[in-house]
């Protein structure tokens, strides 16, 4: 429109000044509403409220089997208070008062789950024996679970989280720059003998609409919402292997086979898989070529 605007500037003066005022007029309107959006983050928001009903469903069928089981006592519905008020602390309702910080000075993972506390089990069957399905070498196994996630798992997450939420904010910041500077020019196009005013509208405008293309076609804030969200899914882990490898009464734990079965499917392998995998590089723990999750 700038460009007709530019050729309209020769011949009909109403058909130019229409064109210079709805160019104009676009380009601010633009402006403003890129501001909006790279503040709201529309593909991030949205991959955030998945998360959320992703979440809360998991809850919903905790709960459920609980009651089911008629296994749960006081302890139990004020945990679930906290896992509740813990995942709705984690992911506001958008646009009512607070919203998750979409452009946060440093990265961390996201955490939807509240202080892990140790607790009692209720009943021990006789089977389980002494050792709760425990044994040295699952122990052995869960740390070096542990120390791979945490070294690369977590690590290589939290790194390309960074450079996404990196790229995210110049394309933030460039947008709207980049629609201001051509309104700038459309306002001047005319008024002065000379020919920036009309390079500034094309030229700028053009820029612009590839740096938002590449932020929101692209979905850059979904994807640095994935990072973020996938680095808390391993934080989560850890803390709960942590949680039964700090906890000395082996009575007091999850049931070693069943805990070692649902951290691999966790991390996407078979059990077989796992045990073999925390046995490699034993001479070098810091040297593990493999990650510890098959699905991130």
């Amino acid at each position: 429109m700038v460009g007709l605007a530019a050729v309209a500037s020769a011949g009909a003066e109403a058909s130019f000044i229409a064109l210079k005022v709805s160019s104009t007029i676009l380009y601010m309107a633009s402006t403003g509403l890129l501001l909006f959006m790279n503040k709201v983050q529309p593909s991030q928001l949205a991959e955030e409220q998945r998360n959320a009903v992703r979440f809360f469903k998991q809850l919903q069928e905790e709960f459920r089997t609980k009651i089911a089981l008629e296994n749960f006592d006081e302890n139990d519905v004020n945990e679930a208070m906290e896992k509740v008020l813990a995942l709705d602390k984690a992911y506001p309702l958008p646009l009512l008062g607070s919203m998750i910080e979409k452009f946060p000075e440093n990265v961390k993972p996201a955490k939807w789950w509240p202080e892990m506390k140790k607790r009692n089990r209720k009943h021990q069957k006789e089977n389980e024996g002494k050792s709760n399905g425990w044994n040295l070498r699952l122990e052995e196994e869960m740390k070096k679970i542990v120390m791979v996630m945490r070294n690369k798992d977590m690590k290589n997450n939290l790194k390309l989280s960074e450079k996404v939420l990196k790229l995210n904010k110049i394309l933030a910041f460039c947008g709207p720059l980049l629609t201001g500077f051509a309104a700038f020019g459309s306002v001047f196009l005319g008024s002065v003998n000379a020919s920036w005013p009309m390079m500034f509208g094309i030229i700028f405008g053009a820029l612009a609409s590839v740096v938002n293309t590449i932020e929101h076609g692209g979905q850059v804030g979904m994807v640095f919402e994935f990072y973020r969200t996938a680095t808390g899914f391993f934080q989560l882990m850890e803390d709960t292997i942590e949680l039964n490898m700090n906890e000395e009464d082996y009575l007091k734990r999850e049931n070693g086979e069943l805990f070692e079965i649902k951290v691999a499917l966790k991390l996407g392998r078979r059990v077989s898989e796992l045990r073999q995998f925390s046995f490699e590089d034993d001479d070098d723990d810091n040297v593990c070529e493999e990650f510890a999750s098959k699905l991130f």
